[in-house]
């Protein structure tokens, strides 16, 4: 089987298949596994938990403990943002993919997918260094976050909102370094450090020399001695399936993560005076691109019904996540203080304690496909259940479960055709949480 994309859904896919005995290849277009968390250096995991128990179990717990080996500060106990050290991390995911003996092609660029009449994909064509070439395999993962195997295969896919509109923006994640002061005299950035007086964001705003912060939205955890990893601002407007406009993108923020720094030390010097951008992000936060049109495609009503299905193969507690498009961002108040938060965590009920939705099977499945799962930020699903599934914990789970369910369609070539009572017992099997 080959495995297309090296983040978390393409790492557990890759693992998990290899464990149960495929011959894996994994594809990933940088030099570096783990996606989000380590090229990107998104500075926390989203929670494990259901606020009662960890629900991301299994390989994702797996990963997830020999993560927080990196990050020593952390409390033993914790599972719920906990913060990553993104070069430990990258050698975790190195580590694990050798164990399990998964051949990884970094480099590796996706150029096109050959789909036969019956909807079988007999190979894909990659680029690297040695030129074009063309790859065969009885089964293949898209494990890309915007379902690009999928989209060269030409069957339908949904992006955005299917009308050409604006996509969630994206962020430019960074570290700075020799940030003093302790761990727990580390300050809030948005809540007032008095009653009456502005947050930490709100002055950097206010201020002209940092006119070009765009918004609240700003989330700093230490990451390591001296070293706070930061998920700061939005950068609008962004394709991530259209390289030039990218491009742009990663440009701004680069721009814009100097610009924090540089706040960040005139209204918090205590702490950031001499703090150092010691490194952003290559590849940009993307929070949504592409989504297949799967067999069954998660909605809104079954996220708020907390909805089970028969074929579940993990399960999800993550609040409906969905960031202000920049129209949100510029109407009447947008973007201050209490209505900032209530706008982007107030449009959507959220659980409580221990409660939480399947995700099935299904969902992995590409309509047109018979052949190829897909695993990760681009499974079926409907606009705002995408902004909830799509975080890396659940992207974990998504993966195992499409490598376990891959390993299955080597005797018959269908991923129809898998038992999904056989993958769920296989999956709670290997550690997984499906009550």
């Amino acid at each position: 089987m080959v495995v297309v994309g090296g983040g978390p859904a393409g790492c557990a896919a890759a693992i998990a298949a290899a464990e149960e005995g495929c011959r894996v290849l994994l594809i990933e277009r940088t030099c570096t596994a783990g996606g989000m968390g380590t090229v990107a250096l998104v500075p926390a995991w989203c929670p494990f938990t259901d606020r009662k128990q960890r629900i991301h179990a299994g390989l994702a717990g797996r990963i997830l403990d020999r993560s927080k080996a990196g990050t020593p500060h952390v409390p033993a106990g914790k599972d719920d943002w906990v913060a990553i050290n993104a070069e430990h991390l990258k050698q975790v995911y190195d580590q694990a993919l050798a164990e399990a003996g998964v051949e990884v092609a970094f480099d590796t660029l996706l150029v096109e997918a050959r789909r036969q009449s019956d909807g079988t994909v007999d190979a894909i064509i990659v680029a690297d260094k040695r030129g074009l070439r063309a790859i065969r395999a009885t089964v293949f993962i898209d494990a890309t976050g915007d379902g690009d195997l999928v989209a060269r295969t030409g069957v339908a896919i949904h992006k955005g909102d299917d009308a050409g509109g604006e996509l969630m923006p994206a962020t430019m994640c960074f570290i700075l370094a020799n940030v003093t002061g302790s761990f727990a005299e580390y300050p809030s950035f948005t809540k007032p450090p008095a009653p009456g007086q502005p947050s930490a964001i709100a002055r950097m705003r206010a201020d002209p020399r940092f006119a070009a912060i765009p918004d609240e939205h700003i989330v700093g955890i230490r990451v390591g001695p001296g070293c706070m990893g930061f998920n700061a601002g939005h950068i609008y407007g962004v394709d991530n399936t259209d390289p030039g406009n990218l491009a742009k993108g990663m440009a701004a923020g680069r721009r814009l993560a100097k610009t924090y720094r540089d706040a960040l030390a005139a209204h918090l010097p205590e702490f950031f005076a001499d703090s150092f951008l010691v490194s952003t992000g290559s590849l940009l936060g993307t929070r949504e691109t592409r989504r297949i049109v799967a067999d069954y495609e998660l909605t809104l009503a079954d996220y708020c019904n907390r909805q089970s299905f028969p074929d579940e193969i993990c399960r999800n507690a993550y609040f409906i996540d969905i960031h202000l498009y920049s129209a949100e961002l510029t109407s009447a108040n947008a973007g201050k203080g209490a209505d900032w938060e209530r706008r982007v965590h107030g449009r959507f009920e959220k659980y409580q304690p221990g409660e939480s939705h399947g995700i099935p099977y299904r969902s992995l499945l590409p309509i047109g496909l018979k052949n190829v799962l897909v695993a990760g930020r681009c499974i079926g699903t409907d606009r705002p259940v995408n902004a909830s599934v799509r975080v890396m914990p659940v992207c974990l789970c998504t993966g195992e479960a499409a490598g376990v369910a891959a390993s299955a369609v080597r005797t018959h070539g269908d991923v129809r055709a898998v038992s999904t009572d056989h993958l769920r017992a296989e999956l709670r099997r290997r550690g997984a949480f499906l009550p």
